[in-house]
């Protein structure tokens, strides 16, 4: 009986590596800057110089379809996503008379991956702020999701006059996860696990902690996109960024701030998320207090003068993904209001 079970935990094995390896095998790979993946519309460049290094955001620019309505809409991506997985916002968006501006950051996806660069929530508003302001755009609606989320809210604290209306969508700093006991990750120490990467690994964590446990094949090109750009020529540049990003994002929470928010801002969330930052290596009783998404709204909402919270009751970290339509139909209802 005992060989029985060793040799079927061998077969067991030796099929999940030969999975691991056809999965890697058919992922595409891109370049540093994300060259090869097609975005769903026409993508821009802004070059500027930060911290003494010239750097490129890309972006992309849609015009609203039909008459516009005169109003701008700034979609802020969040750290496992990019530009590009606005897809669906964006159409709806555009189909409303918006005109919509979806950038991606420094160090992700389609923009420069900097060998040296001292990332803060503050460094990235005002490199949007700039780029806003090179395409015209004084004031604009500003949704975030996930970290894109604690960037809007910095983005509002710095500049609350170029912010019309702030939506969150799951947005994550919602709690201080060093404070509550996750141990800290030095960038080494991220860096190391980020070489690591792979679509298998992309898809099993987005499968448990962002969707609940549902697939949907259309999340499939979304994990070929970052294992692609985390396995392509730029595996190291890649991985380095990533490694200073989760840096800013465990260090720098903005949950005391949302007392000091001055704009309309309204809470999208999806009440199953469980996501949070460490919680991998946290210890058992401290993970169990973390990423309860169905709280941190309820309890978020109260601290943001004036705030409104909508909640998508059993959908998890990324509603704007799992249901398009029905996520689409309720941020045009906050934005027209």
């Amino acid at each position: 009986m005992f060989r029985f079970v060793k040799c079927l935990f061998v077969i067991i094995t030796c099929f999940f590596s030969y999975f691991q390896m056809a999965v890697a095998a058919a992922t595409p790979l891109y370049g540093p800057q994300l060259q090869g993946f097609t975005y769903p519309y026409p993508l821009h460049y802004y070059s500027f110089t930060s911290q003494g290094v010239p750097l490129e955001m890309g972006y992309m620019d849609i015009a609203p379809q039909g008459a516009g309505n005169g109003k701008a809409v700034v979609l802020l991506h969040g750290k496992n996503f990019c530009a590009a997985t606005w897809e669906d916002t964006i159409k709806a968006l555009s189909r409303q008379g918006y005109r919509v501006i979806a950038p991606d950051q420094i160090g992700f996806c389609t923009s420069t991956k900097p060998d040296h660069y001292q990332y803060s929530f503050q460094q990235l508003a005002g490199n949007t702020h700039s780029l806003l302001l090179s395409l015209g755009i004084a004031k604009a609606m500003v949704v975030g999701h996930s970290t894109g989320g604690m960037l809007a809210t910095r983005y509002a604290l710095m500049f609350p006059a170029a912010v019309q209306k702030l939506v969150l969508v799951n947005p994550i700093g919602l709690e201080d996860w060093k404070a509550l006991g996750v141990p800290y990750r030095t960038p080494d120490q991220w860096y190391e696990r980020e070489l690591k990467t792979s679509a298998a690994g992309i898809r099993q964590y987005e499968l448990t902690t962002y969707y609940v446990g549902h697939w949907k094949p259309a999340y499939d090109c979304w994990v070929d996109m970052l294992a692609g750009l985390n396995q392509g020529s730029g595996h190291k540049q890649v991985a380095w960024n990533s490694a200073l990003i989760y840096d800013m994002i465990f260090t720098q929470p903005v949950v005391y701030e949302f007392k000091d928010l001055q704009v309309p801002t309204t809470l999208i969330i999806g009440t199953a998320d469980t996501t949070a930052i460490g919680s991998d290596i946290a210890s058992a009783a401290v993970k169990s207090t973390l990423g309860h998404y169905d709280r941190l709204g309820k309890d978020t909402v109260k601290r943001i003068p004036g705030g409104q919270l909508i909640e998508f009751a059993g959908l998890g970290h990324a509603p704007q993904m799992e249901e398009p339509e029905r996520f689409n139909h309720t941020l045009l209802q906050v934005l027209n209001r």
